[in-house]
């Protein structure tokens, strides 16, 4: 499966192609907003982003019906089954399950199990996802610094560090004396690629430390497509509420 944009009326729809051994372009939006293209095995390229834009106006439809349609996103939660919460910037709704083992977190698609020995522990069921949320957090944004860095290896070194923590103010900030880059935790809420944008937003301070035309020069050689990222990261994660 691949994941494709096409950008319609100045807004960016991301969905997943799959070309399977079928006779017709087949179309789906999840309810986790997610949109699934699927098509013959001889489809060209262009071919599908034709039908895709064709669709926009249903696609965006769609996913406004599941927005008005889900648990309204609040600061509080019961962690009760049927919750939704984002992570990479999908919606995934709760299950809560009861075990007599060692309690954990899992996900599937669609899906986020809570494992817990007593379903009706609210903050225990909240200490369980909390962790998981947090070292899914460092395990991603160390997974973005990775793929990132080597843009700048030639004008950032050595390769700053990586620090997490709730901010209520900004996605990221640039510890230059401490050679290190301060992400939010609230970012595991995001799209990956939004992530990304954040990161190397961050590693571009350490070359221009103020927002000038030097500095959003570099940032547009280093990702050309910064103003799109950050477009979707200011639309679609709710923060500073």
């Amino acid at each position: 499966m691949e994941k494709h944009k096409v950008i319609y009326s100045k807004r960016d729809i991301w969905f997943n192609l799959e070309y399977k051994n079928i006779k017709n372009i087949n179309l789906r939006v999840k309810p986790d907003q997610s949109v699934h293209v699927s098509v013959p095995l001889s489809t060209p390229k262009d071919r599908v982003e034709t039908f895709v834009l064709s669709k926009a106006p249903w696609i965006f439809q769609k996913i406004k019906g599941f927005d008005l349609t889900r648990p309204m996103q609040s600061g509080k939660k019961d962690y009760v089954s049927g919750e939704t919460f984002k992570y990479l910037g999908r919606q995934y709704r709760l299950k809560i399950e009861e075990t007599i083992k060692k309690e954990y977190v899992t996900m599937k698609p669609g899906y986020i199990t809570i494992h817990v020995k007593k379903k009706d522990n609210k903050k225990r069921k909240q200490k369980l996802l909390n962790e998981w949320f947090r070292n899914r957090a460092h395990f991603i944004f160390q997974e973005v610094m990775n793929e990132v860095y080597p843009l700048v290896e030639n004008i950032v070194k050595p390769k700053p560090l990586l620090e997490i923590k709730v901010m209520t103010k900004r996605w990221g900030s640039c510890l230059k004396s401490k050679n290190t880059v301060l992400l939010n935790y609230e970012l595991i809420k995001a799209p990956k690629h939004c992530i990304s944008y954040v990161t190397v937003h961050e590693l571009t301070h350490f070359v221009h430390r103020n927002h000038d035309s030097k500095f959003y020069n570099l940032l547009t050689v280093l990702m050309p497509d910064w103003k799109e990222r950050k477009a979707i990261l200011d639309e679609k994660i709710i923060m500073f509420i």
